[in-house]
């Protein structure tokens, strides 16, 4: 069964400032790439959702609604609800994640 992969608003902002940042001080051809990469990976997720692994910082507090997959240093950060894939947020993995996720994921 196929399930509906959903760009949320926040993650499709995330989406377009990765993209301009990487146009910007890199190459477009090389942010074509990426994002090109980028939605490839979520789009798997349509056939396999639970493909993803459990954020570690939110699996020491014991949280495991959300999974993640990566295309470094890239993390897609999702939640699975019935036949549906909702992803939350795409960021550089770099970042400070505690802090983003808790902002971003548990304040919400």
């Amino acid at each position: 069964m196929a399930f509906a992969v959903f760009l949320t608003d926040a993650a499709a902002h995330d989406l377009e400032d990765l993209y301009n940042y990487i146009a910007q001080y890199d190459l477009p051809e090389k942010a074509d790439l990426v994002l090109a990469q980028i939605e490839s990976a979520l789009t798997s997720l349509s056939e396999y959702p639970d493909h993803g692994t459990y954020p570690k910082e939110l699996l020491a507090l014991g949280i495991r609604e959300y999974r993640e997959v990566f295309f470094k240093p890239y993390r897609m950060i999702y939640r699975v609800s019935e036949n549906r894939v909702y992803i939350l947020l795409v960021v550089d993995g770099r970042r400070d994640m505690q802090t983003l996720l808790q902002r971003r994921l548990l304040e919400s």
